[in-house]
């Protein structure tokens, strides 16, 4: 299977997308902006479609106005504080809009449902490069910002306080999360992109683990879910994308199950080690 290039290069492009969403993903769930991820997932249609238009990378087109995107949503957080949720229809109003207004136009050269699902026959040699350059530029950011995109995970206001930069580091933020979604809608597509940045998270948190372990391990069952995702889907011939979303799912409800397991079966053996001792 792995003797094809272009499925040498997703696997390449998979883990560039198993560390880099979920690295991103722990400060949007820790924040409550799972949502915001979401509709910037969404946005990138629109990018992909302009991309496309104007026989650019789809990719590149997708960084742009994603960026474009989070940082609307960002201006826009100071005039709608109490109606946080309008904020994501704004943005997929207006990103919707103009990816079915290009791709009904029928302008385009090129097939774009593909990134509606993901397909890892998409990803050429000069997306492997803007990749590339994408994750190692996020991943330094993160690094460099990390104490303080932490501060502003737990307590924005306390943040403000201690004198860090909040609407900076915001702005900064919202162009790494456009960054993680640009990188990955080539395999994993649009629709289920969310999964990636939310689910690894969500599975990491039922261990009740410090913040950085918890970091550690949501690229750990990342790299489960997309890899499990991207074998199965080319030996079932579906789109890697959804198949990725359903290992996500269970993978999450296994460690719930198992975390579930564990809890009755210690509560069962404290009588016993009671009796033992007396």
């Amino acid at each position: 299977m792995f003797q094809y290039s272009f499925m040498q290069n997703a696997l390449v492009v998979s883990f560039f997308i198993a560390i880099l969403c979920p690295s991103i993903g722990i400060f949007l769930v820790l924040r409550r902006y799972s949502m915001i991820g979401d509709a910037l997932s969404h946005a990138s249609l629109a990018g992909v479609a302009i991309g496309l238009l104007s026989g650019g990378s789809p990719v590149i087109g997708a960084f742009v106005f994603t960026s474009a995107c989070g940082a609307l949503i960002e201006f826009l957080r100071v005039y709608f504080k109490k109606f946080t949720d309008l904020l994501l229809t704004i943005v997929l109003a207006l990103s919707v809009g103009i990816a079915i207004t290009i791709i009904s136009s029928g302008k385009l050269h090129a097939n774009a449902d593909s990134y509606l699902f993901g397909s890892v026959l998409t990803v050429s040699a000069f997306d492997m490069g803007a990749i590339l350059v994408l994750s190692i530029v996020s991943v330094l950011v993160l690094v460099l910002l990390y104490n303080q995109l932490v501060y502003i995970a737990y307590d924005e206001e306390a943040a403000r306080v201690v004198g860090v930069r909040v609407q900076l580091i915001n702005y900064i933020f919202s162009i790494l999360v456009a960054s993680a979604i640009s990188i990955s809608i080539r395999v994993v597509g649009v629709l289920v992109l969310s999964s990636m940045i939310a689910l690894p998270v969500a599975t990491a948190l039922q261990l009740r683990l410090g913040f950085r372990r918890t970091l550690l391990f949501s690229v750990l069952f990342s790299i489960v879910d997309i890899l499990a995702g991207l074998v199965a889907s080319y030996q079932l011939n579906v789109a890697p994308g959804g198949f990725t979303a359903l290992v996500s799912v269970a993978l999450l409800l296994l460690v719930m199950l198992g975390k579930r397991l564990f809890q009755i079966f210690r509560l069962q053996a404290q009588p016993r080690n009671r009796i033992s001792g007396r």
